[in-house]
């Protein structure tokens, strides 16, 4: 029997603990290559758990290597805007050392596939076709946003506020250079993954040439199914209604999810149902969204272990979200 080919997969976080969107889509897609490739998984991270997760994803991948994550500034980001044309993300994730890892690994081993989780490690797709290996791999992209269009509707959104007027010209220098970017990486890519018909569509549109497949996303149901309303502490037996949203609270379409809501909708409920409650529920809360947990009835968790009590004893879920593309797996959680 002839060995299984390689597969070099790239992340830019730790796909571990699966708890949310791009590390529930990775994981699963990483123990659904092991049946058929040896995975090697390269990625980044700023955890202080970083060896624990490893760890645990080792039962899963034949070898793991993780590396420090980059840091970069408010300063570095502005100052990115005048002294390159790249989109800023693609250099979010973008380290030098993990770079040559890359390479390395490329270069002393033979990869059927080089797998880049998102276009934040598109730049290191792109170093290895132009790196000129005695033998290419096929390179696959899985691109979990059309991220062009997620910036766009970002500047139409911050238009209609004036006083997001700089936040809009941001967002409209962003939107054009990552429709640059991601056209060339679509493009340049063997095959690029969507995560819904209506991503493709949105790709196809942008680069007309690329092979472009639909791997939908999707969650364990029976994680949520067998979740009990007995465990859904620390807020089922909190009084009032309450109204419960999760998700990475740094990501700009959260942050504007829930800045919107709690100045525009919860006041209209509060004004109804006094005792209504908003938990926001997830980690790395930005300031703004730090600032609304002083608020009447608004509670700012941060990190929580475990998403499903705060889902189990919501009696409405909300997903306000004006900007943003992919799939919602938060929806899939709660509908689950």
């Amino acid at each position: 029997m002839s060995e299984r080919p390689r597969v070099l997969f790239l992340t830019s976080e730790l796909p571990y603990p699966p708890h949310q969107g791009m590390a529930i889509r990775a994981y699963n897609l990483l123990a659904g290559l092991r049946e058929r490739f040896r995975v090697h998984l390269y990625s980044l991270s700023s955890s202080p758990e970083a060896t624990q997760h490893a760890a645990a994803l080792r039962e899963i991948c034949e070898r793991v290597e993780v590396m420090p994550a980059p840091v970069r500034t408010r300063a570095r980001r502005a100052l990115s805007l005048l002294t390159t044309r790249l989109p800023d993300m693609a250099l979010r994730a973008y380290s030098p050392a993990f770079g040559q890892a890359v390479l390395r690994a490329l270069a002393e081993s033979e990869y059927a596939i080089l797998h880049v989780e998102s276009i934040e490690m598109a730049p290191y797709a792109l170093a290895a076709l132009g790196a000129g290996l005695p033998q290419r791999p096929r390179i696959v992209f899985d691109d979990l946003n059309a991220e062009y269009l997620l910036q766009k509707r970002a500047f139409e959104t911050d238009l209609r506020r004036p006083r997001r007027w700089v936040g809009a010209a941001y967002s409209l220098v962003q939107w054009r250079r990552l429709a640059r970017y991601e056209r060339r990486i679509c493009r340049l890519a063997d095959c690029v993954v969507a995560v819904s018909e209506w991503d493709r569509d949105a790709l196809a549109r942008l680069a007309p040439s690329a092979n472009i497949a639909v791997v939908p996303n999707g969650i364990d149901a029976a994680h949520y199914v067998n979740y009990s309303l007995t465990d859904a502490a620390p807020i089922a037996d909190v009084p009032g209604p309450k109204l419960v949203f999760t998700g990475k609270m740094d990501f700009r379409p959260n942050v504007d999810a829930m800045c919107w809501f709690a100045d525009d909708i919860l006041p209209q409920i509060q004004a109804q149902i006094p005792d209504a409650h908003l938990y926001i529920v997830g980690q790395r809360p930005s300031p703004a969204v730090q600032a609304l947990g002083s608020r009447p009835g608004v509670t700012v968790t941060g990190f929580v272990p475990d998403v499903r009590p705060y889902i189990a004893a919501a009696d409405v879920y909300i997903v306000p979200m004006r900007m943003g593309g992919g799939t919602r797996l938060k929806v899939l959680e709660a509908m689950t």
